[in-house]
């Protein structure tokens, strides 16, 4: 897990947890919205950086049958 993965998983976990502790609706709402947010970005540099690594694995394959 990257940094900026692990900083985005990190602020979900933040807004699960005021949104667990929050006694008002629209506020609880908003945490989740926000969590949802975070989670989104943390699975897309999560998919960013795995499509990264196989280009980087598939490139070495190819030079090492190359020659």
């Amino acid at each position: 897990m990257s940094a900026q993965t692990g900083f985005y998983a990190a602020q979900a976990e933040s807004c699960a947890r005021s949104a667990a502790e929050s006694e008002l609706p629209r506020q609880r709402e908003k945490f989740e919205r926000a969590g949802a947010a975070w989670l989104l970005l943390a699975k897309r540099e999560s998919d960013i950086a795995a499509a990264r690594d196989r280009r980087i694995a598939e490139t070495a394959a190819r030079s090492l049958a190359e020659g």
